[in-house]
């Protein structure tokens, strides 16, 4: 058996043999806090940190609502799976330095043998990888403090900022909005419930739940993707006396239809592609479903308190007598509490941060027009984003400020091809959105960059050095 090292020290081998990070080129400008304010401090935001101090950005914030370092992201909140649904050999937060990576991680704690039984990547696991990954790299997050309002203000950003209940206003030169979900709207929740029962008997996946609350009680859950049974399966767990999950569909959607432009020519190449191309893409996907993992299933279904409807969605809901009384497919139903497996909505409008910027945002509806039956509502909501995952203006030069604010969550599916923020998106994305920021701040200040490159600079030698050596020819010889 491989006899595990210590993670920090494989790591910080890497580490020694890329060379120590470059120094900060950014020069500093009076009024200014920050070259690039980081909101959301869980794994893409750690993730661009390490990758903007890499690229010698400084200068660097990273700011984060969670209280703390348990609480930022999803993987102890409100993701309930049991293994993450990627490979567990995708590339992720390492950004091609294997000594960083989850591989290099685990195998250092537990041996070699131990990473190869693994299927796929535990929950837990890879939340303390990050954690780890976090603290060993030194990336500073600022937790339990609130992004209120971005106001664009004489070529800044100035950020209305919430901790601790104090509200105060820092500075920034760009902002990157790695706030997973719900960064750029928020969750879906179906009027049935949201209309017609109190907040008490109903939350969302996205919601922090008490399922030990759920303990003997009839729950019913909406939807039928991954959060949708993975939320059942918890409850079951929990020792729900019931629970019964309701589908809009005939079936469950089983084709994992992303995988087949995961080939590196369709996901490198997919930002080039066509408006029409990739709206089409989208739509497929919607059209098909989102599939939920066949282990989510197996989860859930092994209980035999466990019911499926499918072709059922609620089409009415009540409550009488504190409990829910729903319809579906004809019949009428009793519970306790529901839950909204229902995904989330894409609209900058909803998101309070955004007030000051959301009308100036061109939006996928804004940008192509498809054939009527291929329209979709939904998709059109989404941010038509640049090349580095900027928002564009609507009117041009009404907002020239928005290329500065560069968006690194769903939002970017339709114009990406990917769930932006998960891992499967890092490999491609990261690097080009770091790019295109070190590109931006490099050109706002070519002046005092020429000045640079074109100064004057030491000898390191004179001639001396080499005179010695200096053929004087044959004639100097005989001399």
């Amino acid at each position: 058996m491989t006899s595990p090292a210590s993670p920090d020290a494989v790591a910080r081998e890497a580490l020694r043999l890329i060379g120590p990070d470059p120094e900060n080129w950014v020069p500093p400008r009076a009024g200014v806090d920050h070259n690039v304010a980081i909101i959301g401090g869980g794994q893409s935001g750690t993730t661009f940190a390490f990758a903007l101090r890499r690229a010698g950005i400084g200068g660097v914030t990273v700011i984060e609502a969670a209280p703390d370092e348990r609480s930022a992201g999803v993987w102890l909140t409100r993701a309930r799976m049991e293994r993450l649904r990627t490979p567990k050999n995708l590339p992720g937060p390492e950004l091609g330095i294997a000594g960083l990576s989850f591989q290099s991680w685990y195998e250092a704690r537990h041996g070699r043998e131990a990473y190869a039984a693994l299927s796929t990547i535990p929950r837990r696991d890879w939340a303390d990888y990050l954690i780890w990954y976090k603290d060993f790299l030194g990336i500073p997050v600022r937790y339990g403090v609130w992004l209120a309002r971005i106001e664009p203000a004489d070529g800044v950003f100035r950020l209305h900022l919430e901790a601790e209940g104090r509200s105060f206003v820092e500075t920034a030169r760009k902002v990157l909005l790695a706030n997973g979900v719900a960064g750029n709207g928020g969750p879906f929740v179906p009027p049935v419930l949201a209309d017609n029962l109190p907040r008490t008997l109903y939350a969302h996946t996205a919601d922090l739940i008490d399922f030990t609350a759920l303990k003997g009680r009839s729950v019913a859950v909406i939807g039928a993707a991954a959060s949708a049974f993975d939320a059942a399966a918890t409850a079951l767990e929990a020792g729900a006396a019931e629970v019964h999950l309701f589908a809009r569909r005939a079936q469950i959607a089983s084709v994992p239809i992303n995988r087949v432009r995961g080939y590196p020519g369709a996901y490198d190449n997919y930002p080039a592609l066509p408006d029409r191309v990739r709206w089409l893409q989208a739509l497929r996907f919607l059209r098909i479903g989102s599939t939920p993992p066949p282990d989510a299933v197996r989860r859930a279904v092994r209980f035999e308190n466990f019911h499926l409807h499918l072709a059922a969605p609620w089409t009415g809901a009540r409550e009488v007598g504190g409990r829910i009384v729903a319809t579906a497919a004809g019949e009428s139903f009793a519970f306790d509490f529901a839950i909204a497996g229902t995904g989330y909505f894409v609209d900058p409008a909803a998101r309070p941060e955004l007030a000051d910027v959301a009308g100036h945002i061109l939006r996928w509806r804004d940008r192509y027009t498809p054939p009527a039956d291929e329209r979709h509502e939904g998709l059109g909501a989404h941010p038509y984003l640049g090349s580095g995952h900027e928002y564009l203006e609507k009117e041009p030069g009404a907002a020239p400020y928005l290329k500065d604010i560069h968006v690194y969550n769903p939002a970017g599916f339709v114009s990406f091809g990917l769930p932006i923020g998960d891992v499967p998106s890092f490999r491609r994305d990261i690097p080009g959105v770091v790019a295109r920021i070190s590109r931006d701040l490099f050109l706002a200040d070519l002046d005092a960059h020429e000045r640079r490159i074109t100064g004057t600079i030491a000898a390191e030698f004179d001639e001396s050095l080499y005179a010695s050596a200096i053929w004087r020819g044959a004639r100097a010889a005989a001399e």
